[in-house]
């Protein structure tokens, strides 16, 4: 179903940092739908993969924001070495003399953290390099690319986490180092709503909910045409979104003129769908964090009925 609330980004520059799959690849293609100019970062290039060793480009990422409608310019960058992303604000100077979103997706803990083990338990260099990851590298991003930011007023940062606000403060988050990333990046925006506001930017936190990324997609060994197949073995799947749902939530954020009242706001994707009235690939509004807390947190069946 075609989205009809698609804002008009054109001529907006935007950064999403790690978009190389998921939800950063999700964001950049809409904001490029949306007319937006979108530079794409990531590690794994189509010469050279990340750890992580998927099939999934940075390069791949542009071409589909170009695809979609925009502007896609991919830069092959590792965001925990500073000299790489002081390069990269260097070319955005450059090409462009200003920023007006930036979208701070870096990520790439998923094989680094083990569910329901005490931190004594948990591998120790695994949860450091989370730590890196997850909280180090957004820090680094925006310290190089804020300058650029605040040159104008009306620059955006999402900070992208799991969980919302009130959720993770009410449960633990699957394990210390894991929780305590998400957690950070939620404070990192509270942070960053604070030093942006005297330079009339704004500063919001996001989650999507759960999400039909490349590696869950395989993890269930389905895809996104028969992702229902996955129901049988995991049935709260049925609150699952696509990547492209939490993705037009930011290009709905970065298109709102009144975005300011958000500062330091803690938002899902669901959320942003009943206010803005976008909806995702399908036609449906899923509301994860509310099934998460009254349907499976609550001991009952899976059934998505009222909440998507």
């Amino acid at each position: 179903m075609p989205n009809t609330s698609t804002p008009a980004l054109d001529g907006r520059i935007a950064l999403v940092a790690g978009a190389t799959r998921g939800a950063g690849r999700g964001i950049a293609v809409q904001l490029g739908a949306a007319g937006a100019t979108v530079y794409v970062t990531g590690r794994t290039t189509r010469e050279r993969r990340s750890e992580y060793d998927r099939p999934e480009t940075i390069e791949e990422t542009a071409e589909l924001v170009t695809a979609a409608g925009g502007t896609g310019i991919a830069v092959p960058t590792d965001h925990l070495v500073p000299e790489q992303v002081r390069a990269l604000a260097g070319r955005i100077d450059a090409e462009q003399g200003r920023l007006d979103v930036l979208v701070n997706d870096v990520w790439g803990g998923e094989r680094l953290f083990a569910f329901d083990k005490p931190v004594w338990e948990h591998d120790l260099d695994d949860g450091l390099r989370l730590l890196r990851l997850g909280v180090e590298t957004h820090a680094i991003t925006s310290h190089f690319l804020l300058p650029l930011l605040v040159r104008r007023a009306g620059g955006l940062v999402v900070e992208m986490t799991d969980g919302t606000a009130a959720y993770n403060a009410a449960n633990y988050r699957n394990s210390y180092f894991y929780d305590l990333v998400k957690n950070s990046v939620l404070r990192m925006a509270f942070v960053l709503a604070h030093e942006l506001e005297p330079h009339g930017g704004t500063a919001v936190a996001l989650t999507p909910g759960w999400m039909r990324s490349e590696m869950m997609l395989d993890a269930f060994g389905v895809t996104e045409e028969n992702w229902r197949d996955a129901l049988t073995e995991v049935p709260h799947f049925c609150i699952s979104e696509s990547p492209a749902y939490v993705g037009r939530g930011v290009a709905a954020l970065a298109g709102d003129p009144g975005v300011s009242r958000r500062n330091g706001g803690s938002l899902s994707s669901g959320q942003l769908a009943q206010e803005y009235g976008f909806t995702d690939l399908d036609g449906s509004r899923p509301d994860c964090w509310r099934y998460l807390d009254e349907v499976e947190g609550a001991g009952k069946p899976a059934d998505a009925t009222g909440y998507r």
